[in-house]
């Protein structure tokens, strides 16, 4: 068994944090070879001291300097300014990438690693959401593969084993429900911050939090698993399962369901991705069955949570109405941090920029930009209007 290569593009979040746990974990066959930091460089510095990767890349000049000042190894390389990423991704000496920064700075070091030949381990929705055709395509073009970190689209993966669609009935996708699962709808406009970051399940940072509250979160991997997987957005299916045990679903023609299950923890997607198709016996804790009180399964509540509904709907659309929402719903989701709009608005500025500009064509990467930039100045000015 050889060791695979890695560089991790967001290695101080929390899906970074959790895949160098995992490095640690199977020294013997995960290498960090490279990784990136935003803003914690402390944080970036401490990683890099256990796991002594060859490149490392920060956002300019001074965060180079105060990372090398925290080194106690002298690195290849450090990359800085805009396309730092982009340099980090194409690292000679790495197999693999893992795409975990959240928002659409994955994008282009995504298709820089691409076109370098790289396969991919995809932890960042937006990538997909906003330019799926493209990247898939790209990824085909050059033979790489694209394995998903999501728990969500881990589980699907493991369960296709590579079947032919046409196989597919439906996907389903698990939802927790996040905090509100059972609130009702007047209670949501008095919903503060902090109830919101309350997640009973998961620990994630704050943007995903919100989106698993609002179910954006699961809106948006809906989009995601349609290009994933290669099946159309009417065949996949969202269900509410509050113990987060199962994963996510494959019902197949013939009536069979396979499903995949583990314990809450990130550790276990990330380490099939990273050492697919192998799996490797490790420090995750195996699921003890006689404990599992019960499992629960239950319809979303549509009426309440629209996210589902308007993801649906962008899909349908197709064009750049994906990258519309995801863009509208990032702005709404940082107003709603900021303490400057009530949680229902989320759903309404969303709802109010793809019916002005969710009907934009795709085209390439620039058009699909473009139309990202002109949505987020849209929900901008819905919610300070």
């Amino acid at each position: 068994m050889s060791c695979r290569n890695i560089v991790v593009l967001g290695a101080t979040g929390s899906i970074g944090q959790s895949a160098c746990r995992v490095a640690r974990e199977l020294s013997g066959r995960v290498r960090m070879v490279g990784m990136s930091g935003f803003r914690n460089i402390d944080r970036l510095a401490a990683e890099a001291n256990s796991l002594r990767p060859d490149a490392l890349a920060v956002p300019d000049a001074a965060a180079e300097v105060e990372l090398r000042a925290k080194l106690d190894y002298k690195p290849v390389a450090v990359f800085t300014g805009p396309g730092g990423l982009e340099q980090l991704a194409t690292w000679e000496g790495a197999d693999m990438v893992l795409v975990a920064i959240v928002g659409t700075g994955g994008l282009r070091p995504t298709f820089a690693a691409l076109e370098a030949g790289k396969d991919i381990a995809l932890a960042s929705k937006e990538v997909l959401v906003v330019a799926g055709e493209l990247v898939m395509s790209a990824a085909r073009h050059r033979g790489c593969r694209i394995l998903p970190v999501d728990s969500e689209h881990n589980a699907i993966f493991q369960c296709l084993e590579g079947r032919d669609p046409v196989q597919v009935r439906r996907l389903i996708l698990t939802a927790s429900g996040g905090p509100f699962r059972s609130w009702p709808e007047d209670k949501m406009r008095a919903v503060t911050r902090q109830e919101a970051l309350r997640h009973p399940t998961w620990r994630m940072g704050e943007k995903i939090t919100i989106d698993s509250a609002t179910m954006f979160n699961k809106g948006l991997e809906m989009i995601e698993a349609r290009w994933l997987f290669d099946v159309d957005i009417a065949r996949i299916d969202v269900v509410i399962h509050p113990q987060s045990i199962v994963h996510s679903m494959v019902e197949f023609v013939d009536g069979s369901v396979l499903a995949q299950m583990s314990h809450s923890d990130m550790r276990f997607p990330i380490q099939y991705a990273l050492t697919w198709p192998d799996r490797i016996a490790g420090s995750l804790p195996p699921l003890e069955w006689a404990r599992l009180a019960r499992l629960d399964f239950e319809e979303p509540r549509y009426d309440v949570f629209p996210a589902l509904a308007l993801a649906r709907q962008a899909a349908e659309r197709g064009g750049a109405a994906p990258a519309v929402l995801n863009a509208a719903n990032e702005v709404a989701v940082a107003e709603f941090l900021a303490g400057r709009i009530a949680f229902p608005r989320i759903w309404q500025i969303v709802t109010a920029v793809l019916e002005k500009c969710g009907h934009r064509p795709g085209g390439d990467l620039e058009a699909l930009l473009a139309s990202d930039l002109e949505a987020r100045g849209l929900a901008l000015a819905e919610a300070r209007s």
